[in-house]
């Protein structure tokens, strides 16, 4: 995700590295060229001449203390400026006081209105609400019958009739839901190749009919300014109350998950990263802004662990992990939760620093991680529980079991006890300390983010800067001042 944009920022940022001071003069150059990379990523023009301009009303003159970079302070001045404009952060759905809450879904053919209803409708079930979805998507052959695919694999009914118009079906739907108890209806409109008088008056009537809550647009992030575009012709006619991203896993780019709250001042609800049903999230501007700077996103990728996972056993087994008594039973539970989880390559951009790309380079991938997994599932139980028991006999067994060679069996082995030993040291430093501290509750790693990213190094030491620099730098004068005045009293003594 973002990778265009995210190595193009990188380079400039670079560039600032070695000056003291972040001057009018050195930064002219700078901000031109994130403005080109901005450009190039599909944002919209305006959009990226506001962002820079307020990057450079605040840069100019910053003085740099001591424990960054000037790169790493334009950084951090270039993520608040983006979180901002990406923001406020999404509120998420408006519920009704009476229910049902009624959620229309519009967009044009081709952007996922219909798999993002099922989406949508499966996260409100595990809020506790009892979706009903709506077929009233009667322009697009066929749509009808995947939203009732979609509504059977998830166990959500799905209510539709055949020859009535769009309103009639949406206005039934509410009435059925009342009597069934189904306390959140989302309707699932048609759309069209592009805006036109046909489709506005479709939804509209629709609107009219159902008196929705909530209205959310549905873009394809990938369309980049045709969906910033679109976002902002259906605002003109529609009274948008928020817009869906779908497809941003596949987008390199970022140009709409940037421009899109900024030209229609509707806010980003929910993104969708992923084919897959639960691949589906609430929008944080300030997560996608670390993201979109390539410094990943530590948080997310721990409440997502947090879900697939047993807490319990999570807390066991990171106990144990400090304490070099993790075996690869241990090591079977982690991949499969990591399988859970989503695509590896997703995950590993959520890891700060570029370290995600770099494990991907070093041939982290999901074929590496299948053979691991065969391997493991090769030995006995015994063997898992006790690796030392391997020699060159049990070794060559389970090469056959697993389909591999047997240096590829040895290089597990290898790397095994070498994980043992980097976990042993660091379970008495201060990282094996703030584990401990994270339980009971692997979501209170949520808390720890900063210390999280304060042992990674660079990004670390970015976290750090913390509001404004002028205080750090009169804290710094004053320990000077104190230093000087010590000198001078050991010198009269």
């Amino acid at each position: 995700m973002f990778e265009s944009i995210s190595g193009s920022l990188q380079k400039v940022f670079q560039k600032f590295s070695g000056r003291r001071r972040i001057s009018e003069e050195n930064i002219k150059d700078g901000l031109r060229e994130i403005r080109t990379a901005l450009l190039e990523a599909d944002v919209n023009f305006r959009v990226a001449k506001d962002l820079i301009k307020r990057v450079s009303k605040k840069a100019v003159g910053e003085e740099v203390i001591s424990s960054v970079t000037p790169g790493q302070m334009i950084v951090k001045i270039f993520q608040d400026e983006l979180t901002e404009m990406m923001g406020p952060e999404g509120e998420g759905i408006s519920f009704a006081s009476s229910p049902p809450t009624v959620i229309m879904l519009a967009g044009l053919q081709g952007s996922g209105k219909t798999t993002t209803c099922a989406k949508l409708a499966a996260l409100m079930r595990k809020k506790g609400r009892n979706p009903l979805l709506v077929a009233a998507d009667v322009q697009r052959p066929a749509a009808v019958e995947q939203l009732k695919i979609l509504g059977k694999q998830l166990d959500i009914p799905v209510y539709h009739e055949e020859g009535l118009a769009p309103p009639l079906i949406c206005a039934n739907a509410l009435s059925f839901a009342r009597t069934k108890g189904r306390d959140v209806v989302i309707l699932d409109t048609a759309g069209r190749l592009h805006i036109d008088q046909a489709l506005m008056q479709e939804v509209s009537q629709i609107a009219k009919a159902t008196k929705p809550h909530e209205v959310i647009l549905v873009c394809d992030s990938m369309t980049g300014q045709d969906a910033v575009n679109s976002a902002s012709e259906f605002n003109d006619r529609l009274a948008l109350t928020g817009v869906i991203l779908t497809k941003l896993d596949g987008d390199t780019r970022g140009g709409a998950a940037i421009s899109i709250k900024s030209v229609t001042g509707k806010p980003i609800k929910f993104i969708g990263v992923g084919e897959k049903i639960d691949q589906f999230e609430a929008f944080h501007p300030d997560r996608m802004a670390s993201r979109i700077l390539g410094m990943g996103d530590v948080v997310s990728l721990v409440e997502q662990a947090s879900e697939v996972m047993d807490q319990e056993k999570a807390e066991e087994q990171t106990k144990r992990l400090l304490k070099a008594e993790f075996t690869f039973e241990d090591f079977l539970y982690q991949l499969q939760g990591l399988r859970k989880m989503g695509p590896l390559k997703g995950l590993l951009e959520r890891l700060p620093g570029g370290m995600g790309g770099e494990l991907l380079q070093g041939g982290v991938d999901e074929k590496g991680l299948g053979k691991v997994e065969a391997i493991i599932r090769s030995m006995t139980l015994e063997e898992r529980l006790k690796p030392d028991l391997f020699n060159v006999s049990r070794k060559r067994r389970v090469a056959r079991g697993a389909g591999v060679e047997l240096p590829d069996v040895n290089d597990l082995l290898k790397q095994f006890h070498q994980m043992q030993q980097m976990m042993k040291k660091m379970g008495s430093g201060m990282l094996g300390r703030m584990a401990q501290s994270m339980m009971p509750g692997m979501k209170g790693m949520a808390r720890h983010k900063e210390d999280i990213l304060n042992q990674m190094g660079s990004t670390g030491k970015l976290k750090r800067v913390a509001g404004d620099s002028k205080d750090a730098k009169k804290k710094k004068e004053k320990r000077k001042a104190e230093r000087k005045r010590r000198k001078r009293s050991r010198s009269r003594k």
